[in-house]
C-alpha cells in the first residue's frame, strides 16, 4: 500500500528517509549486532546515542551553554505538574495564560501545588486569539510565568512573546518544538512533547536553565527532579532509548535540510499554500485571528457538520488521513509538520478545491 498522507496532531509524520535507516538499522546498528530497542541503556554504544543526541539539540536550536537538555518520560502532561514542583520553591507563586486546552490542563495542575494566577484567557473567544496581556497584571515575586506557545487543538500561537522580566518564561512548546529558530535565552525552561515534530511517542525534551535547577520542593518525586535527571545523564532510570535513537536521526535530518532557517522557510510556506486557499474559499473558514495563527495546526470548518464528516470521509479515502478536528471543537484540522512535504499539502489543496466544486 501506498504511504498515506498523514496530517495527525501526533503521533505524527516521520521524514521519511528517517524511517528508511532506522529500518535498515533494526537489527543491527552500527555493526553492534543488536537493536537500539535491546541493547542496554548503560553499554558505550547507547551513551553514542543519547549523548549525541543531546549535542545535536544544542547545535540546532542553538542553545546556550548555561542551559541543560533533559530527555524525559510521561509527556508534556507529566511535566504540568513537573514545573510547580521544581519551580515553586520561592514566593510559591506562579502566573499562567490560558489559551487552549493543554494550557488550561497546566494550570489546573498546577494549582495543586501554590498560588497560581490566571493572568489572562481567550477561552471567551473559544480560543482563537492570544488574549492582551497588561504587564500590571503579572505577579511581580512569581517563581515562574507560563505559557502554551502553540495551541495544537485550535489552531493558534504566540505572535510575540511576553516580557516577564526577572521572572522566567516557562513554555509548553510540544506542537512547535524545532519548526521554527527561537532564542532559548528568553526563556527559562522550554519542554515538549516528541511525538509531533521530534520522534515517537515515549520521549519528552526538557531545556532548562541551569539556575533553575536545585530548586525543587521537598516533596518532588526523584523521578520528577530536573536536577536528579541532570546529574545522572538523563538515565535515572532506563530512557526510551528507541525515541531517542529516533530524535538523533530527526536532528540530522533538519541540519541535512540547512537547520532551523530552511525549515522555517518551508513550513511558513506549506502553512500559507493553505491558508491562502481557505481564506478565499466560499465553503471552507479558518476560526483564528490571521496574527496568531499557527504554521503547524491548521483548523477549519466547511458550511455545516454534514460537509464537515463528508470531507473527512473523502480525504481518507484519497490517502488524506488523520484529518478530522479534536473531538471537543469538531471540523477539520491538518497538522502539517516538518516531516510533511510540500507536496502533501499541495495535494490537500487540490483535494479541497475538488471537494468545494462538488459541493457548492
Amino acid at each position: 500500500m501506498a504511504r498515506v498522507y498523514n496530517f495527525s496532531a501526533g503521533p505524527s509524520m516521520l521524514p521519511e528517509s528517517v524511517l528508511n535507516r532506522a529500518a535498515a538499522e533494526t537489527l543491527d546498528y552500527n555493526g553492534s549486532g543488536q537493536s537500539v530497542m535491546e541493547m542496554s541503556h548503560r553499554s558505550k554504544v547507547y551513551e553514542e546515542i543519547i549523548f549525541g543526541a543531546q549535542s545535536l539539540f544544542r547545535e540546532v536550536m542553538g542553545i546556550p551553554a548555561n542551559y541543560k537538555v533533559l530527555f524525559l518520560q510521561g509527556g508534556a502532561s507529566l511535566q504540568f505538574a513537573a514545573v510547580p514542583l521544581n519551580l515553586l520553591s520561592g514566593s510559591g507563586k506562579a502566573d499562567y495564560v490560558v489559551t487552549g486546552q493543554f494550557a488550561t490542563k497546566a494550570y489546573q495542575e498546577a494549582q495543586k501545588y501554590g498560588e497560581i494566577k490566571l493572568v489572562a484567557s481567550s477561552k471567551a473567544q473559544n480560543f482563537s486569539v492570544i488574549p492582551t496581556l497588561h504587564p500590571a497584571d503579572f505577579t511581580p515575586d512569581a517563581d515562574y510565568f507560563y505559557i502554551c506557545h502553540n495551541n495544537t487543538i485550535f489552531g493558534s500561537k504566540w505572535a510575540e512573546l511576553p516580557e516577564t522580566g526577572d521572572v522566567p518564561l516557562v513554555a509548553d512548546i510540544s506542537s512547535s518544538f524545532l519548526s521554527e529558530p527561537l532564542d532559548v535565552s528568553k526563556f527559562g525552561v522550554l519542554f515538549g512533547g516528541a511525538q509531533k515534530n521530534i520522534a515517537p511517542a515515549g520521549l519528552t525534551v526538557a531545556i532548562v536553565r541551569e539556575d533553575l535547577l536545585g530548586k525543587a520542593r521537598k516533596d518532588t518525586p526523584a523521578v520528577m527532579d530536573w536536577k536528579t535527571t541532570v546529574e545522572n545523564d538523563s538515565m535515572y532510570n532506563t530512557p526510551p532509548c528507541w525515541s531517542i535513537y529516533i530524535c538523533k536521526l530527526v536532528l540530522e535530518w533538519i541540519q541535512t535540510l540547512g537547520g532551523l532557517d530552511a525549515l522555517k522557510l518551508r513550513n511558513d510556506y506549506k502553512a500559507k499554500l493553505l491558508y491562502d486557499y481557505i481564506d478565499g474559499s466560499a465553503l471552507f473558514t479558518n476560526p483564528v485571528s490571521p496574527e496568531f495563527r499557527s504554521i503547524m495546526n491548521v483548523t477549519f470548518v466547511a458550511a455545516n457538520e454534514e460537509l464537515n464528516n463528508a470531507f473527512v470521509k473523502a480525504a481518507a479515502a484519497e490517502g488524506f488521513v488523520n484529518i478530522k478536528g479534536h473531538r471537543s471543537v469538531g471540523g477539520m484540522r491538518a497538522s502539517i509538520y516538518n516531516a510533511m512535504p510540500v507536496e502533501g499539502v499541495e495535494a490537500l489543496v487540490e483535494f479541497m478545491r475538488a471537494f468545494e466544486a462538488k459541493n457548492s
